[in-house]
């Protein structure tokens, strides 16, 4: 494995969310999170390179306006 990989709780800690809020963003009908992978029932991992394309595709640039 080439990249780095978090688990539910490492990745909440690094966003600054509950690790509900991820169990919710996993379960919601689309899923609204960053991607991820079921290694089993109990254990999802996601890949810090998803996950930060996954933030740039949410970053907001707020307009100057002149």
């Amino acid at each position: 494995m080439a990249n780095a990989w978090y688990s539910t709780r490492d990745l909440a800690a690094c966003l600054h969310v509950n690790t509900s809020t991820l169990r919710r963003w996993r379960t919601a009908r689309p899923p609204q999170g960053p991607p991820f992978i079921s290694v089993s029932e109990r254990v999802i991992m996601y890949s810090a390179v998803d996950v930060e394309e996954w933030l740039r595709r949410h970053r907001t640039v707020p307009r100057r306006d002149t």
